[in-house]
């Protein structure tokens, strides 16, 4: 985190984002801000809060994208959320107390999977011994009388000679489509106890708390070595890590690092209607005000403040303002960074410069066929006109409309690629205008690309 610097942060997201660059600066501040606090005095530390970010803009154009990037290059917990799949505490739907238990679940995962990378030795080394005891049980020991003569020693010897031996083989994959019985164990949950309650917390609470106390089943299967291999590996590395320092490491994860993007934010914003289902939705703002502010949420893995969890909430705001949220929720997003339309010339741009831009991955999936198909220049300028021009005329969807675009224009190729004779395929200006004629001349585009 130290070398990520402001603009080092706005130069990864380029790499993949085209364009939109204040809201670029604005999340790159607020990521470098996280890294200053963590240099802090605890007394200063624990004062300074997140400054939330609102974005601002119509859909597709990039607003997902700098949130979800931006969590990748500070490897912190993150999850999105849809504001719109909340509902005020008393209606059916999900509470806003779950994004936090999600993002705890999320950090849980994340750091349990690098405990496990530090034991994946030390637990293969164990998984392969278990399966040599498997394959070659040891000679059970014995006392030995004075009358016996010492050939047990000699038979002791050839027990490691064999063992020794299964051990190369194992190593090399030559028992690989050997089966073994394995005693795999799993807990008994009653029928019926868990899928009737409809609250989705309140089953994976029960489900937790159920766990402690229901027994441990043993269930022998036949399966071939590698999978025996894999099973044993995972259940010793499981032994080897101490749960409790990862759940604490997790929860602390998640409270100094946690970044959620709350998506459709707009979409639970009131226009001053004291009756119906704007109720619920001013509602909703007020149940997500105090866990933005910063309280104190009940996990399975234990309690979770959210005082310097960072916030990114982005809308479209195309039936609203953002000065119709509620005051005090406006006030915990201090930092606004609105995004604007993508044109002709962004398109053209996002067909061609991110590392994961669309032409190359279309490339790329037909290859796989052994069919490679090439791009020209006027062809993707073409495919950047028409889908600038869709936008205009129909529901601008920004670039997810490359997309669409994209298959109609592939579809032939892509359902014929196993069984094509021509290997390399050029697509010029002339096969996209010819492909997506139909596209063009009709005026209810929407019927051909939506």
């Amino acid at each position: 985190m130290n070398n990520l610097t402001p603009k080092k942060i706005v130069e990864e997201l380029d790499k993949y984002i085209i364009g939109q660059q204040s809201a670029k600066k604005a999340v790159a501040i607020a990521l470098r801000n996280r890294w200053r606090r963590q240099n802090l005095s605890n007394e200063l530390k624990d004062e300074i809060l997140p400054k939330n970010i609102l974005l601002i803009g119509p859909t597709g154009v990039g607003k997902t994208e700098i949130a979800r990037r931006l969590a990748k290059l500070a490897q912190a917990p993150f999850i999105k959320v849809e504001a719109s799949k909340f509902t005020e505490v008393g209606y059916v739907g999900r509470d806003v107390e779950s994004m936090i238990r999600d993002l705890t679940g999320l950090a849980l995962n994340m750091v349990k999977t690098e405990y496990m990378e530090k034991v994946q030795e030390k637990a293969m080394a164990m998984a392969e011994e278990k399966i040599l005891n498997l394959l070659l049980p040891p000679p059970r020991s014995r006392k030995i009388s004075a009358s016996e003569t010492p050939g047990h020693e000699e038979a002791g010897d050839n027990y490691k000679e064999t063992r020794e031996k299964l051990r190369k083989q194992l190593r090399e994959g030559k028992l690989d489509n050997r089966y073994i019985d394995l005693e795999v164990r799993e807990r008994v949950v009653p029928f019926g106890v868990i899928s009737n309650i409809g609250m989705e917390e309140l089953e994976i609470n029960l489900k937790e708390m159920l766990g402690n106390f229901l027994p441990e089943k043993s269930k022998r299967k036949k399966v071939k070595i590698p999978e025996a291999m894999r099973i044993i590996q995972q259940e010793e590395a499981n032994k080897l890590i101490d749960m409790d320092k990862v759940v604490k490491e997790a929860i602390e994860r998640t409270e100094q690092n946690g970044i959620i993007f709350i998506d459709e934010i707009d979409k639970i914003v009131s226009k001053g209607s004291s009756h119906g289902p704007d109720v619920s939705r001013e509602g909703v703002q007020r149940d997500m005000l105090p866990i933005v502010e910063g309280s104190t949420v009940s996990t399975k893995h234990g309690p979770v403040k959210t005082d310097h969890i960072l916030f990114v909430a982005a809308g479209a705001f195309n039936m609203s303002k953002p000065s119709d949220i509620i005051p005090e929720l406006q006030g915990r997003f201090p930092i606004r960074s609105e995004l604007g339309a993508l044109g002709k010339d962004e398109f053209v741009r996002i067909l061609r410069e991110p590392r994961n831009a669309l032409i190359k991955q279309y490339i790329a999936l037909i290859e796989t066929e052994g069919v490679k198909i090439e791009f020209t220049d006027d062809s993707i300028d073409e495919i950047a006109s028409t889908a600038a021009m869709v936008n205009e005329k129909t529901e601008n969807i920004g670039a997810r409309r490359l997309h669409t675009i994209l298959e109609k224009l592939l579809e032939d190729i892509s359902f014929n690629a196993p069984d094509l004779e021509e290997k390399h395929i050029v697509i010029d200006a002339g096969y996209v205008k010819d492909k997506l004629s139909d596209i063009i001349r009709d005026e209810d585009l929407s019927r051909y690309i939506l």
